[in-house]
This record gives C-alpha cells, structure tokens and sequence, in this order.
C-alpha cells in the first residue's frame, strides 16, 4: 500500500527560548552556559525559585522550562500548574537528582503535564563534568522547543520497496484513525498474536499509563514486555505506578525468570532486555552491554529478541520518544512476519520514534494511543478488520 508523500510547512525558524528554574547558582550558570552555546537556542531568564518563575513567565515568553524540583519559597512540582496555566503550550522539563523521592515526583509532573525530565547527576562536579547529561539536556530542549513552537523537523522516509500485503490486509477500523496516510504500509500478521513488545521514550511513561490498563483483555493471554528510556529508580517507580493504575502484575524484569501470560515485563532502568528460548519456554535476559543508539535499556534489542523467539506471532508497539531506537527491531519483526503499529503524530510528544520505525516499510498501522490499544484488543480476539 502506498501513499504520496506530503510534508507540512516549516514554521519560521526562531531561537528556541529558554527559562532555567534552580536555587542552585552552579546548575544556573552551567545550564545557562550549555544552551547559550547552542546556535539554536537561547536563554531569556535563570531564576531561583517555582514562585519567580510562575511571576515572569508572562513577560519572559519561554518555549522550554527547565524546573528544579526542591526550591526555597515554591518549589517546582507546585510551580508546574501554575506555569501551564499561564502558558499552555509550554515544554517543561523537570530536573532533580536521582532519588527514590524526586523519580516519584518527577513521574508526578508527568502527569499533571510535564513533558519530560532529566535526572541531575549526584553531585555539581559530576553535572560539570557529565557530557552524557549535557547532550541529553540539549537534546530534549532542541526537541520539546520545535515541538512548543509546532515545527516539524524534517524526517527522511527512505524510499523502500512495496511489501506485498499479506492475510489480514485491511487496517483494522479504530477510533480516530486518520484518512490514508502519507507512508507505506504492510499487511498485518496472519497469526494471531503471543506477545506485545513496546518501546517507547520521552512523552512513554504517560502513554503507558493510558495503554496498559486499555489493553487489560490482551493480557489474560499473552505477555507484554517493554522497554522505556529511563535510568534505575525511575523504572521501578514506573512499574509499581502501572500496577496500581492497570491492577495488572507489572514489575521490573529480572535475568532468567520465565515470561508468562498476564504479566508486564519492564527493562530496568540500565540494562538491555532481551529474551531467549529456556527449556520450558520464552525468558528474560538482562544485558549489560553497552549502550544501543545511546540508550539503556534500547528497544532494538527487545523487538529483535521477541521477533526471533515468537516469530509471526510477535506484536511491536512503537510509542512517542526522540531517537531512532526501535526502528531496526521493527524492521526484524516485519522480517519474522510480525505485526508492527507506530503512534502517530498527533499524539506523540516527540514523534521521532514512531517516524524512523514506519520509515522503514515495517509498520502495518499509524494510529492515536487510543486507536492502538483497540487495535490490540481486537488482534487478540482475532478480529481481522
């Protein structure tokens, strides 16, 4: 199935404008000195408190905040309303130190509207010295300042060869799926599905916080094992937070335990996942190796391992995030004759993910985060259309 290609309009180019939020004059002065020196950025204020930042917002006019969590007067989790209020179509990044506490409250801000967070190095010689964090830190404000200013940075859908549709051809009637999409596309699998791999990075968590408990049918039958770009304390806020919200089993995964019907999976935060065929089945396997498209734990990894354990029966969901990781295990699970389903735009905080994964001709539905936990309920009941 083909479709032309059409692309939107470039919006006027700008500096993308940044506010830093941080009662730390080492953190105000290294973010300071970090953005302005991108060509594509600029700092307009570095406040020292929620309450400074809440009264300049206005007059400031910041496409990105950069927001501490602990802050004298109002802190940054206080702020964060109040903030998106006065500017609604704001990017807020939280920032704080990796602590049990501050990943709790930073998947907090998460749901009351943050769009992102980057956990802070330990000390401030580790934040002078961390290039990792640097790069992280101005990656995302390059990402969530485009998407704050609506535009579109341009992806290239390389040109690939028609797969020929196969079983169930026809893309499965959702709620809100688009009229015919501006990429190719392939048919979906004949077998029904054993398992649902998910990937998925910036905007994930809150997504995944809508899918798992939609998709609660799908998992009386099969297992779903994800992989999201987080650190180690984050993840296990993460899977402790999506137990409670889907009333489903969801825990951290641990090296060679057998993967069951019911139960979610997640990679912890540092280590790849992968998963092996054990005497009596399908397991888990942690990788410390390095890491995969700069991530760790890397979707890739994930989909090629399931596509190579489950074959056709392997169902790949592709979810909002920046990067291109999860793009190559797409295209193994196509290859295996998997089924692939990428998030679509209008619903992905950052749709760089989705996009490289449906670049490669692997994908069988573009489709919002609602239509693709239908879609996946219906697969599992066998509905082919």
């Amino acid at each position: 199935m083909v479709f032309p290609v059409s692309r939107p309009a470039l919006a006027t180019r700008r500096h993308i404008r940044v506010m830093i939020v941080d009662d730390s004059v080492v953190a105000r002065g290294l973010f300071s000195a970090w953005i302005g020196a991108a060509a594509d950025c600029e700092v307009v204020g570095a406040l020292r408190t929620g309450r400074d930042a809440v009264e300049q917002i206005g007059r400031l006019d910041p496409d990105v905040v950069i927001l501490d969590i602990d802050m004298p007067d109002m802190d940054g989790i206080t702020a964060l309303p109040l903030l998106l209020q006065k500017k609604p179509d704001l990017s807020v990044i939280m920032a704080s130190t990796l602590t049990r506490r501050n990943a709790e409250i930073s998947l907090k801000a998460l749901a009351l509207g943050a769009a992102d967070y980057v956990p802070k190095p330990e000390t401030a010689r580790e934040t002078t010295t961390s290039l990792p964090f640097r790069h992280e830190l101005i990656d995302k404000v390059r990402h969530l300042g485009a998407r704050s200013r609506a535009i579109r940075p341009a992806i290239p859908l390389r040109p690939r060869a028609v797969v020929p549709l196969r079983g169930r051809d026809e893309l499965p009637a959702a709620s809100g799926a688009a009229s015919p999409p501006p990429f190719r596309l392939r048919g979906f699998s004949c077998v029904p599905p054993r398992v649902v791999l998910i990937g998925c990075s910036t905007g994930g968590p809150q997504a995944l916080s809508r899918l798992i408990p939609a998709i609660g049918p799908a998992l009386e039958r099969a297992p779903v094992l994800i992989t999201q770009h987080m650190p180690a304390t984050f993840t296990t806020i993460l899977a402790e937070h999506l137990q409670r919200s889907s009333g489903r089993l969801v825990r951290e995964a641990t090296d060679g335990e057998p993967i069951k019907p019911g139960m979610v999976y997640l990679a912890p935060g540092g280590r790849h996942l992968r998963i092996v065929r054990g005497a009596e089945g399908p397991m888990t396997a942690l990788d410390d190796g390095p890491p995969v498209h700069f991530c760790k734990p890397s979707v890739d990894p994930m989909f090629a391992s399931g596509a190579a354990v489950w074959g056709a029966g392997t169902l790949g969901l592709v979810l909002t995030g920046m990067g291109s990781d999860g793009a190559q295990g797409s295209e193994a699970i196509a290859a295996a004759n998997g089924t692939m389903i990428a998030q679509d735009e209008a619903t992905s905080v950052i749709w760089g993910m989705p996009a490289q994964a449906i670049a490669t001709g692997s994908c069988s539905a573009v489709l919002p985060l609602d239509g693709i936990a239908e879609t996946v309920v219906r697969l599992f009941r066998g509905a082919a259309a």
